[in-house]
């Protein structure tokens, strides 16, 4: 199949390229955002390449590509980022891959004021980098236990514009952390170490373990932000969870219990629970 493409228009190059690997279940979409990771280009400009960009070198790194998607991992893994919210974010194999359900998170804490923020378990900085970009003057810090992450976040953090806005510490959820912040916000691991076989292979075999899962049911790490948070917010201040779309009672259960104030759970887009917010007690 590559040697016909030495014989074939354009359109016709991106038609035979497109349809290499057809034995394997990769869907259309993911293979032209593949092939246009190969090629160095836009997914909008796979249709301006010419002949003379098919080369064997480029279609040898799409096959690759192809045999890695069909064998399960995810399309930002193999690219090396993820469309988020306004932005998109540098992922690897260190962070988790930022879903559009958390943007959720996103769009509910720029409903309040806040001058300055902290991003517990940050990750690729996703949820953090989103909302300084958002608030030019608003400064914040990023905490997580792996190092491996910070380093992504960092990477983020640069390509954003926000650099210079961002602290980036390790720490084991606030055990590092000092000062008090107008807000709080966490996508802490949530699934229950029951409920890890049923994930998808995309899901458990190329996001970390440590954050996708505390063990146990899954609400060890709200019961700790639920202890240790109010110290660290301002008066009024305000702690925003990411939550598993069946745990929205327990987690408000939890926080109502060491005295949180306005507890609210809110949906995602599919009507399903997915993050509590509540203020400083």
């Amino acid at each position: 199949m590559i040697g016909a493409i030495d014989a074939a228009t354009p359109g016709q190059a991106l038609t035979i390229a497109l349809a290499m690997g057809a034995d394997w279940p990769v869907d259309m979409r993911d293979r032209k955002l593949l092939l246009a990771h190969a090629a160095g280009v836009a997914p909008s400009r796979l249709i301006m390449l010419n002949i003379e960009d098919f080369t064997p070198e480029l279609l040898e790194r799409y096959l690759g590509y192809l045999e890695r998607r069909a064998g399960g991992e995810p399309v930002s893994k193999i690219i090396g980022r993820r469309a988020f919210w306004e932005h998109d974010f540098i992922v690897t194999p260190d962070v988790l891959d930022p879903r559009p359900e958390t943007e959720v998170l996103v769009r509910a804490a720029l409903e309040h004021p806040f001058d300055t923020v902290l991003d517990l378990g940050t990750g690729s900085g996703c949820i953090l980098l989103s909302l300084l970009a958002k608030r030019p003057k608003a400064r914040g810090v990023g905490a997580d236990l792996s190092k491996a992450a910070l380093d992504v976040a960092a990477r983020n953090a640069d390509a954003l514009g926000v650099a210079d806005r961002v602290t980036l510490i390790q720490s084991d959820w606030l055990s590092a952390v000092t000062g008090q912040f107008d807000l709080i916000v966490s996508n802490p691991p949530y699934i229950a170490a029951a409920e890890m076989p049923d994930l998808s292979p995309e899901v458990r075999g190329h996001d970390p373990h440590m954050a996708l899962t505390p063990g146990g049911d899954g609400l060890a790490p709200y019961r700790v932000l639920a202890a240790e948070c109010a110290t660290h917010l301002t008066a009024n201040g305000r702690l925003m969870l990411e939550i598993g779309w069946q745990q929205g009672p327990q987690v408000a259960q939890i926080l109502a219990a060491r005295g949180w104030q306005d507890i609210a759970v809110l949906p995602d887009l599919d009507g399903r629970d997915r993050v509590v917010s509540a203020r400083k007690p």
